[in-house]
Parts: structure tokens; C-alpha cells; sequence
């Protein structure tokens, strides 16, 4: 459930926000969404796909967290296992909202933070704190601020990433079955990602307008990341040991 409310010190005075990583917090998801500008870190440790809205038939990168809906193979009772945690996790409870600008005649939007009440890391007692005694934003809302930030000022960028992604027809539909030690299978279908024969085939005047956009290195970050699949395949293996 979500009931997304603007921040404020008055009616949040009081707002503690639950860091712990675990399936308790919602945690518990097999994909999150990714940006281009984050797919360096990203492919470090998750393989990176792309998900086609059924309504829309537009494109989402995804970082890959498991094989079945709700598993997260990378959480532990100790927290996540990874050194980097996509943005669009860390950034819970926490979204952007916009609202009018101060002035009303420019037509402008100004971006703004709004809290999910619902969400289970909201609490008024344990957790970090988002707002001093006096009113004035803790360390953590503005660490979480600087991330919201990221994601708003970048997102203009990421969807021209996933344009050109498609004008190039360089996404492809993937599909992939697995048979763990236990003998199940296991298939992951349903995403995309990137055709590498039309990747190679593209000319030279196209690579040079990726490369000048600064988008062809997420392309080969994306690319790198598939191999993480066997990181997940063996995550999921050590669950079935005894």
C-alpha cells in the first residue's frame, strides 16, 4: 500500500525511517529499477535487464535480484550482500513529488519529497532520525535528499538512453532456464537485453553518437553484467544446501 504525503518538520517532527535491510522491510523484491548512470556499479554484482510495460511498451533497466517473485537472493540475516545498493532501494520511504512554483504565472513545477506513511521502514521510534530537535534536516534526509536529486536530474538522460536503445533495436527478448543441484528447474523469461549482434553491427558514425552521448559504456556495462547470472544461479544453490 502507499499513502505518499509531502514532508514537512511539523506534521514529521517526530518521522524515524528503518534502515535495516530485510524481506521485513520490503526488501523482499526480485528486481528494482536501475538507471544508466548507475549501470558501472550496478554490474558489479546484479545482471541487468529491461522490462517492457504490458500498458505502456516502454522500457525499464532492472536490476536483478533473484529468480522468483519476492526472492532477493542477496539478503542476509546480516543485511544485504553487496557492496552497492541500487538508488531506487536506498532511496525508500522516500519519493519525488512536484508542486506548483512559487510562481504561479511560470507554469513551473518544482520537485519536492514526499514520505510513503505506509511504508514498514516509517516509524516514531526507531530508526534514523529525519529531522533535528529544532526543526532543521538531519545527515540521513539529506544523504536520501542528494539521492532523490540524482535520480530527478539524471532521469531525462536515462530516457533518452532507453530511446536510442530502441531506435537501434538493440534491446532483444531473453529467456533463460536453469537447473539448480536439487534438480528443479528454474526459467527466467518475461525481460530483455541487449542485442549484442546488432550492437556489432551498428556503424561507425552510430557508435561515435553513443560514445559522444555517453551512452555506449552503460551499453557494455549492461552486456558485462549477464555474467552475475551465475552468482545468482549459485546464491540460489546454497539455499538448497542442508
Amino acid at each position: 500500500m502507499t499513502n505518499h504525503v509531502l514532508l514537512n518538520n511539523v506534521d514529521h517532527k517526530d518521522l524515524k525511517v528503518i534502515t535495516t535491510r530485510s524481506a521485513e522491510y520490503g526488501d523482499n523484491v526480485q528486481c528494482a529499477v536501475t538507471f544508466s548512470w548507475e549501470f558501472r556499479s550496478i554490474q558489479a554484482h546484479y545482471p541487468i535487464f529491461f522490462s517492457k510495460g504490458a500498458e505502456t511498451g516502454e522500457f525499464t533497466a532492472v536490476a536483478m535480484f533473484g529468480f522468483e517473485d519476492k526472492e532477493n537472493l542477496f539478503l542476509r540475516e546480516s543485511g544485504w550482500d553487496a557492496h552497492y545498493v541500487p538508488l531506487s532501494i536506498r532511496r525508500e520511504p522516500f519519493l519525488i513529488g512536484f508542486q506548483q512554483s512559487v510562481d504561479p504565472g511560470s507554469g513551473d513545477k518544482e520537485p519536492v519529497i514526499h514520505v510513503n506513511m505506509d511504508s514498514p521502514r516509517v516509524s516514531q521510534s526507531d530508526g534514523e532520525s529525519v529531522f533535528l530537535p529544532h526543526g532543521g534536516i538531519s545527515p540521513y534526509l539529506e544523504q536520501t535528499n542528494s539521492i532523490l536529486n540524482t535520480i530527478n536530474e539524471g532521469y531525462p538522460v536515462h530516457q533518452l538512453f532507453i530511446r536510442e536503445l530502441v531506435e537501434h533495436d538493440l534491446l532483444e527478448p531473453f529467456a533463460i532456464d536453469i537447473q539448480l543441484n536439487d534438480g528443479s528447474q528454474n526459467r527466467l523469461m518475461g525481460f530483455h537485453t541487449i542485442n549484442e549482434d546488432a550492437l556489432f553491427e551498428l556503424d561507425g558514425d552510430v557508435l561515435a553518437s553513443l560514445n559522444e552521448k555517453g551512452f555506449l559504456l552503460p551499453i557494455y556495462m549492461a552486456v558485462a553484467s549477464l555474467s552475475n547470472i551465475r552468482d545468482l544461479i549459485e546464491r540460489k544453490n546454497a539455499l538448497l544446501e542442508p
